[in-house]
C-alpha cells in the first residue's frame, strides 16, 4: 500500500515529509484570524479554494481511504473525500475535539480518539490513544543514562519543554538545580539554550537544546517535568510533574494532563503555581514507593500500539473500498462490438 501526504507548502510538513521519503501534495490553507483585516480575507479565500484543491489531489491520487489529523489541511481533504465517496478517518490527539475535527466529523466514516470524550460515543468513535514514534520506545534506563552521561546510582530528573522552549520552565529549572540538586537532563529547546548554558555549573546537569534520542531521554529519568509528550512518558513508564500551558486552545493541555493525573501517573501544577514544582520534585524523588506506583500507573495508561490500531482501521476501510469497486465493476455487463 502506498502513502501520500497532503499539507501546506509553508509549514513544517513541507520539510519533514520529503525527508522521511514520502510524497507530499500541497495547497494553501490557514486558520481564520479573529481580528478583521487583510489576513482574515486572505484566509477566508484560501478556505473557499481549499476543497477544490483537495478534489484535484484526490482525482490524481485515487486513494482508497483518507486520514485526517485535525489540522487546517484535514478539513478540506475529508470534505473532498466525502464528495468523491472515499471513506475518511479522523484522529484527535487531545482531550478536546478541535475545531477542524468538529467541522469535518459529519463527513468522516470513523473518528479515532486519544481520550474518552463526553458525547463522542457509538460505532463511529473509538478510543485508541495517541501514536508514539517507534524510536521513542524500547530504550532501557542504562542505555539512556549512558547516552547522556548521567549517573547510574542516583535519581535523575528530566526536564522537557516544547520544541521552541518553555521559557518559564527553563528559567525555573536552571535557577533551582543549575548549581546543586539531583542529576538533571534538561532539553531546553533551541531558543533559550545560549542564555541558559552559562547558568549551569555542574557536570551532572546535562543541558541540551534538542536530541535525536528522545526515547533514551525518557528512559533515563526517574521523574520528568513536562508540558506535552504525555503518551511518550506513559509508554516509557516515566512519572511526571506536569505544568500545562494555560493559553493552549480550549485549555487542552490541562485536559490531557488531568487524564493522567486521574490515573495516578502524574502530578499536575498550574502555571501560576509553578514555584511549587521544586518542592514537589524533591518530595517525589525521595519517595521511591510513590514513584514505583506512578510508574506502574503510567504503564497501565499507556497505549503503545495506537499507531498499529489506526493503521489496521485504515487498511480495513481500504480493503472494503476496493471490494466495493470490484463489485460495482462486476455488475456492469461486458460490452462487445
Amino acid at each position: 500500500m502506498s502513502v501520500t501526504f497532503a499539507g501546506s507548502p509553508d509549514r513544517v510538513e513541507s520539510r519533514l515529509v520529503p525527508e522521511a521519503g514520502y510524497e507530499l501534495e500541497t495547497f494553501r490553507v490557514a486558520g481564520l484570524p479573529r481580528q478583521p483585516g487583510l489576513q482574515q480575507v486572505r484566509a477566508g479565500w484560501q478556505a473557499l479554494r481549499a476543497p477544490f484543491a483537495a478534489l484535484r489531489i484526490l482525482a490524481r491520487r485515487k486513494p482508497d481511504v483518507v486520514l485526517g489529523g485535525g489540522g487546517y489541511v484535514s478539513g478540506p481533504m475529508v470534505l473532498a473525500a466525502w464528495m468523491r465517496r472515499i471513506p475518511a478517518v479522523l484522529t484527535e490527539a487531545d482531550a478536546h475535539l478541535g475545531l477542524a475535527n468538529r467541522l469535518a466529523a459529519p463527513f468522516a466514516r470513523r473518528i479515532l480518539l486519544a481520550y474518552d470524550l463526553p458525547g463522542r460515543e457509538g460505532a463511529k468513535y473509538r478510543v485508541v490513544g495517541r501514536p508514539v514514534p517507534a524510536a521513542h520506545r524500547g530504550a532501557t534506563r542504562e542505555e539512556g543514562r549512558r547516552r547522556f552521561g548521567l549517573p547510574t546510582d542516583r535519581p535523575v530528573l528530566a526536564v522537557f519543554g516544547a520544541l521552541a522552549g518553555a521559557q518559564a520552565l527553563n528559567k525555573l529549572a536552571v535557577s533551582t538545580w543549575g548549581e546543586s540538586g539531583p542529576a538533571v537532563l534538561h532539553i531546553s529547546g533551541e531558543r533559550d539554550y545560549a542564555s541558559l548554558r552559562p547558568r549551569v555549573s555542574r557536570p551532572d546537569y546535562v543541558l541540551v537544546p534538542q536530541t535525536d534520542h528522545f526515547g533514551e531521554a525518557l528512559a533515563a529519568a526517574d521523574l520528568s517535568r513536562a508540558g506535552g509528550t504525555l503518551w511518550e512518558l506513559a509508554a516509557a513508564g516515566t512519572p511526571a510533574v506536569l505544568v500545562p500551558y494555560p493559553h493552549a486552545t480550549a485549555d487542552h493541555q490541562t485536559l490531557n494532563a488531568r487524564y493522567f493525573e486521574r490515573g495516578g501517573g502524574v502530578v499536575v501544577v498550574q502555571q501560576d503555581e509553578i514555584e511549587q514544582v521544586p518542592t514537589i520534585v524533591v518530595a517525589l524523588l525521595a519517595n521511591r514507593e510513590r514513584l514505583r506506583q506512578m510508574r506502574e500507573a503510567m504503564l497501565t495508561l499507556a497505549r503503545p500500539h495506537a499507531a498499529d490500531v489506526i493503521a489496521e482501521e485504515l487498511i480495513g476501510l481500504a480493503r472494503s473500498t476496493r471490494r466495493s469497486r470490484r463489485g460495482a465493476d462486476d455488475s456492469v455487463p461486458e460490452r462487445t462490438t
